[in-house]
Order: C-alpha cells, then sequence, then structure tokens
C-alpha cells in the first residue's frame, strides 16, 4: 500500500521538548534570559558603533553586520520556541516553519559569510601587503564585501528551503521542534 503525499498539509504539530511542565517553563527561562543577553549585547555594539565616529572603521562595518545578523538569527528562532514552552502551543503553519528555516538559514549563512571574508582578506592583507592595508581595505570594498556575503547567504537560503520543503513529507505532520531551526 503506497502512502498519500502529505506535503500539502496546512500546518505541523511540534513535539515538546520536555514533558513535564517544570522543565517546559525552565526552557522558557532559559530561552528568555539568553535572547535578552544577546538582545542587549547586539544593540550596545549597533548603538556603539553607529553613534561613535570613532568607530567608523572596517572592523567595525563587519561587526556591526554580524551583530545585525546574531539578532536577527535569534529573532528568528526563540520567540516561537518560548511560546511552545510558556503556553504549550505546539502549532506552526506549513508556511512559517518554512520561513522560519529560510531566515535561519539565511542569517546563519551571512553570518559565516561575514566571518569568513573578514578573517581571510584581513589576514590576507595584513599579512601579504601590510602597507596597503588601509587601501585595499577601503569602505568600498567593505561594502562589495558585505554585498557578497548577503547575496550568497540568501541563494544559499533558498536552494535549501527550495530542497527542503519540496520533499515528501509521508510521516504525518508531528515534528520534533528543532525542525523548524534546521
Amino acid at each position: 500500500q503506497q502512502m498519500p503525499n502529505s506535503s500539502s498539509m496546512a500546518q505541523f504539530l511540534l513535539l515538546a521538548l520536555a514533558d513535564r511542565r517544570e522543565l517546559q517553563l525552565l526552557h522558557f527561562w532559559l530561552f528568555l534570559g539568553i535572547s535578552l543577553a544577546s538582545l542587549l549585547g547586539n544593540s550596545l555594539i549597533i548603538t556603539a558603533v553607529a553613534f561613535d565616529h570613532h568607530l567608523h572603521t572596517h572592523r567595525d562595518f563587519f561587526l556591526l553586520n554580524l551583530s545585525v545578523l546574531n539578532l536577527d538569527s535569534i529573532s528568528t528562532i526563540v520567540p516561537k520556541a518560548m511560546s511552545n514552552s510558556f503556553w504549550e502551543i505546539r502549532v506552526i503553519s506549513y508556511w512559517r516553519c518554512a520561513s522560519q528555516v529560510f531566515l535561519l538559514i539565511f542569517f546563519l549563512g551571512a553570518e559565516f559569510s561575514f566571518l569568513t571574508i573578514m578573517i581571510t582578506y584581513n589576514c590576507y592583507i595584513a599579512i601579504c601587503k601590510p602597507l596597503h592595508y588601509r587601501t585595499l581595505l577601503g569602505s568600498r570594498a567593505c561594502a562589495h564585501m558585505a554585498a557578497a556575503a548577503w547575496s550568497t547567504a540568501f541563494l544559499n537560503a533558498l536552494l535549501h528551503i527550495a530542497s527542503t520543503f519540496s520533499l515528501p513529507l509521508c510521516q504525518g505532520n508531528a515534528l520534533g521542534q528543532f525542525f523548524c531551526e534546521v
């Protein structure tokens, strides 16, 4: 007997991280603490770089981008996990799950690209062409590298989401809590 293709489901049932209510509340408070610490730290970095003209260097430009990406990636997954733990909501729509996967892959991919670009190009110039450091790593080069990181991450996330959600889902609509944060 052939199983029907279930990929046209409207929603998924998320399995709980823990069965006991005490552990669910612990998860909620843990997620809340981590997200508030991240929000505070990244907001301080963003504010400092944006308002202090001494911090308008290429390193701080990349640090600003990394802080924004970190803030966005946490804002993508933590609120749903917190609501699942606190209010015992176990349902997520198909499109919300797909958008959550897309945004998480996009933000983490951009973060990885920024770190790769920042470390490799910075080291290359510092070691191979130290006298030309300021001219080779100017604001225009930083903007081009940032655009390359964002566009590479977007294409990666688009390919990931297209391949993940084009597969038939034959095992029903119950998913592990972390599926939408693949």
